[in-house]
């Protein structure tokens, strides 16, 4: 099973806001939670549906010989760290000040394909039948070659 992430840092809303949009869409299929993000009225929702379009494109690009299509791959981690908080201050009644925190966050989403990878074409040759079937003291008959003149 292949994975990829995605992590989006300092984005400028609270911890706790980005988290209603994100328990959305843990243990999600991808097209289903594109389509939650995509239709959420909330404003953290634009930023989770960037990050997770970006961890769909990075799992995409890791696996380049596979062609992953969105409807395999699945939704396995996500999550929201607090980022930095700026102090401001804000002026209050009677020469007081009050303090006020703008808080940030980092989001970091997983994300992996369901889907099982082939082998190779051409990479593991089956054995001859007659090879295999032959007794474990006996060695087996060789293969059979096409005479030349037959093929022309």
């Amino acid at each position: 099973m292949v994975e990829a992430r995605a992590i989006n840092r300092y984005i400028g809303s609270s911890p706790r806001k980005m988290r209603l949009v994100i328990d959305l869409i843990r243990g999600k299929s991808v097209d289903e939670a594109i389509r939650i993000l995509h239709f959420s009225p909330k404003h953290a929702s634009k930023v989770a549906e960037k990050v997770l379009r970006s961890a769909v494109a990075n799992l995409q690009n890791k696996d380049e010989g596979a062609r992953l299509d969105p409807a395999d791959m699945v939704v396995k981690e996500v999550f929201v760290d607090g980022g930095m908080s700026m102090k401001r201050i804000l002026p209050a009644p009677m020469g007081r000040a009050f303090r006020i925190k703008k808080r940030s966050n980092h989001v970091t989403i997983v994300v992996a394909s369901t889907k099982t990878k082939a082998p190779a074409r051409g990479a593991a040759k089956a054995k001859p039948a007659a090879a295999a079937k032959a007794a474990p003291g006996k060695k087996a008959a060789p293969a059979k070659k096409a005479d030349s003149a037959e093929s022309k």
